[in-house]
């Protein structure tokens, strides 16, 4: 997704307590950021702009959550919709940070150490090109990279069948445990699901949302659904 620079959001996001400049040196010591590290801890992998992981935090403060985003100007926006959401509840943003991190390197900033009880993944890029597909946040060499650090579940949902059966293969191929799977949330929607902007967008242009929760192999039968 292209976004036009914000010249803003760098020294925004360098001045804000809650967004954290060097995600590498972070690693195995995350819990350490959070005012209750003894909080279930919860990854949104790709996060955009903001609009999922700045209710989740807010609906849910006896979790932390940790939001990581390539592009500064992204990070930008999810901050301002943190703040803003935040303040609409009368709280200080404590169960939550923000990193800027390529995904791709995930291993180098999360260790099993920081025992991930739950990754999200939402709406990401499809990258349908077939070149390109070894980008997608769901494929085998990332998912691996997750089994790493991940105790619990993986949650993932998105608009685009393609990317959405071939995830599914994915998981399987790689000895995953599908908990969970629907081609259309909204038919059955549970109430905790949170909509975003763009889940509201793709859901009025007819497109079903597609979703599942998976656990990792060594996961499987150790942990309950929360």
């Amino acid at each position: 997704m292209r976004i036009r620079h914000k010249p803003w959001a760098k020294p925004e996001l360098a001045a804000s307590p809650f967004c954290m400049d060097d995600a590498f040196a972070l690693r195995g010591k995350w819990r350490e950021c959070y005012a209750r590290p003894e909080q279930p801890f919860y990854v949104e992998l790709g996060c955009g702009k903001g609009g999922w992981v700045s209710q989740a935090a807010v609906r849910r403060p006896e979790n932390n959550y940790l939001a990581l985003d390539i592009k500064n100007e992204m990070l930008g926006m999810a901050k301002r919709k943190t703040e803003a959401a935040f303040a609409e509840a009368g709280r200080e943003p404590d169960n939550i940070r923000l990193a800027i991190l390529n995904i791709e390197r995930v291993s180098e900033v999360l260790a099993p150490e920081d025992g991930v009880d739950r990754i999200y993944i939402n709406f990401c890029n499809p990258w349908p090109k077939a070149s390109h597909k070894k980008r997608r946040l769901t494929h085998p060499r990332q998912l691996v990279q997750y089994q790493a650090v991940l105790r619990g579940e993986l949650h993932f949902k998105t608009d685009d069948d393609d990317l959405f059966h071939e995830s599914v293969e994915y998981f399987e191929e790689s000895g995953w445990t599908i908990l969970y799977r629907t081609e259309d949330l909204h038919a059955n929607e549970p109430e905790d699901n949170i909509r975003t902007e763009h889940e509201n967008m793709f859901s009025a242009e007819g497109k079903t949302i597609k979703f599942l929760i998976a656990v990792p192999p060594k996961a499987q039968g150790t942990e309950e659904k929360a």
